[in-house]
């Protein structure tokens, strides 16, 4: 709502619905890069993006690039283009590289391509070589996929172990809670909630910046706070602008034009 009411200030600003669209989007991203950060980086968007290419080019070129492949597979999983992950991390495998960052990385690529008997194996093999890698990752992305699923228990199970290994975060425990409501422990899910919002609030600067999208999920009415602001501050501005006729036509100055080109007659201009 506070997009579209300050979509349609900037129209009356403007006089252009387009150029105010482009406005919206430019405000909304430099907003977000100095306060909340919750969008996405335009340039890391194109970094990656660049480097995705230059990694296809090598792979092309030499097909057994296999740290090429590792890395490739790595960003196509952050695009959550998990079925190209596989097929481009499974040669690795199967030339036998086995070790904890590949099986890893593998096995939550086929989670998330919906293959979840291969996935689970490999995440099992990871965890038998490290079973906190990363502080718990293999934990948390059990947990995550067992929910999109609908295997409720076994993500509880997941989240609850990693939220033990890492006690500071805030998605694990949203996502516990999502598990803890889902399965009728409504009670237990709030309190989960809010010692996510506790947690996230006694965080230091960096982790509230990479944490803030689950803090803000699992208490939503701070952002819905935020936006109902925004939006009488933008209302507001516009109903001042209006009493002040800067949104009044302006009368036009130019002399009548009586169609042949010519100085109107002094009767026209009376």
């Amino acid at each position: 709502m506070s997009k579209w009411m300050l979509w349609m200030f900037l129209t009356l600003l403007t006089g252009s619905p387009l150029v105010s669209l482009v406005l919206v989007i430019v405000i909304i991203f430099v907003a977000d890069r100095f306060t909340w950060r919750l969008l996405p980086s335009p340039v890391r968007l194109f970094k990656r993006f660049q480097r995705a290419g230059e990694l296809a080019g090598t792979i092309l070129t030499n097909p057994h690039e296999r740290r090429a492949r590792h890395e490739l597979a790595d960003i196509r999983v952050e695009q959550k283009r998990y079925a190209e992950a596989v097929d481009i991390l499974k040669p690795n495998l199967e030339a036998g590289d086995d070790d904890v960052d590949t099986l890893y990385l593998l096995g939550v690529a086929y989670l998330g391509s919906g293959d979840s008997r291969r996935g689970e194996l490999l995440l099992d093999e990871a965890a038998k070589l490290d079973a906190d890698f990363k502080q718990g990752a293999i934990d948390l992305e059990r947990g995550r996929f067992r929910l999109k699923r609908g295997e409720v228990k076994g993500a509880i199970e997941s989240l609850e172990r990693f939220c033990a290994t890492r006690l500071g975060t805030v998605e694990g425990r949203y996502l516990l809670a999502k598990a803890l409501a889902k399965d009728g422990r409504g009670a237990d899910a709030k309190r989960v909630r809010d010692l996510a919002w506790n947690e996230y609030v006694a965080a230091p600067g960096f982790q509230r910046r990479r944490e803030r999208r689950w803090a803000w999920l699992s208490r939503p009415s701070r952002p819905l706070t935020y936006a109902a602001v925004l939006a009488v501050v933008l209302g507001t501005g516009a109903a001042v602008a209006n009493s002040m006729g800067l949104f009044s036509p302006r009368p036009s100055h130019h002399a009548p034009y009586d169609g042949r080109g010519g100085q109107p007659t002094v009767s026209e201009w009376e």
